[in-house]
């Protein structure tokens, strides 16, 4: 354990390269900490000789380490209170109960991913779990068409269509309604089969069109199925100057893009909790923050991804809040 003042100069090395991204000097910290600079400079040895920071080769200024973000977390970091104007974005959708489940989670996330400038995660029910109970759709053009499926649970999913060729409203009506006779009640991770095996024989005895129906419908629950996460907030990441570097930026572009990786990142423990760097299985380059969630039959995985210089303080009160009014609902 860290004396009285090697826990005060940790606490000011990290919120301070926190919020500079620039490494801390010895000299900085002499005027707030009322110490002599030689103090200091022994103090900052000490911290550097326990991993706790470390000295970057561009300048003789100190940063945290992995092992001294771990510390801080644990030891000395305290929630922040959530200021005015992050109440006030969050309560007016708090407020807005015409909102479901689904599009309130990832309308929160989408706030707290510009709020915090991280990259924002929403981890669903497994398709397997969502049984389908309605399937709508809204003509656009005469051959896209925007395609809504709602499950038992109340979750929402919806996606444009093309179809190859010009269709009519009829045809397309008589499609939901022998899709939504054939396959209601049907998990959807399991609706491209059932489309195949029952809907593909009978489609052409009552619709003019079928192929081309069948052929863009049977597409889009195949995205459905697939679609297991949101992620808000993408580009986010890359324009903090940890990534600056083409290497590192290359490599979690690949890992945003790998669906296992991110499916991966689903939470078991109650709890907000914090995996850096290589505490986490996304890369050692990055910290990710999350929570796990359910309600009415509902499970899912809210996580925050940024780098490990991140208000860690700020971050766990967001989430916690978010959380909190998803229980509420």
């Amino acid at each position: 354990m860290l004396n009285a003042r090697q826990t005060e100069l940790l606490k000011l090395i990290v919120e301070d390269y926190i919020k500079t991204a620039r490494p801390v000097s010895s000299n900085a910290l002499c005027d707030i900490m009322n110490c002599s600079s030689a103090t200091v400079r022994n103090e900052m040895a000490f911290l550097e000789d326990t991993g706790l920071i470390e000295k970057t080769h561009i300048s003789s200024g100190r940063v945290p380490s992995e092992k001294g973000y771990r510390y801080y977390v644990d030891n000395i970091m305290v929630p922040k209170e959530l200021n005015g104007d992050d109440m006030l974005k969050l309560q007016t959708l708090v407020h807005n109960h015409s909102l479901m489940l689904a599009d309130y989670i990832t309308k929160s996330v989408e706030i707290v991913s510009e709020m915090t400038s991280l990259t924002a995660v929403v981890l669903g029910s497994s398709s397997s779990e969502n049984l389908i109970s309605k399937v709508e759709v809204v003509p656009v053009t005469e051959n896209t068409l925007v395609a809504i499926i709602i499950t038992d649970k109340g979750h929402v999913e919806h996606k444009n269509v093309i179809i190859d060729e010009k269709v009519s409203s009829d045809d397309i009506k008589k499609t939901v309604d022998l899709i939504n006779k054939l396959i209601v009640g049907t998990p959807i991770d399991e609706a491209s089969s059932k489309l195949e095996y029952e809907v593909k024989p009978v489609i052409g005895k009552y619709i003019k069109q079928s192929e081309a129906l069948y052929n863009a419908f049977y597409n889009a629950f195949n995205d459905f199925a697939n679609q297991s996460f949101t992620m808000r907030g993408r580009s986010n990441i890359l324009m903090q100057p940890e990534f600056d570097d083409t290497e590192k930026l290359r490599d979690i572009i690949n890992k945003f893009e790998d669906k296992e990786l991110i499916n991966s990142i689903k939470e078991d423990e109650n709890g907000i909790n914090i995996y850096i760097g290589s505490e986490n299985d996304l890369s050692d380059e990055v910290t990710v923050i999350k929570t796990k969630y359910s309600v009415n039959g509902e499970e899912g995985t809210i996580a925050l991804i940024g780098p490990k210089r991140m208000e860690y303080d700020r971050v766990i009160s967001l989430l916690d809040y978010i959380t909190k009014n998803i229980n509420d609902r």
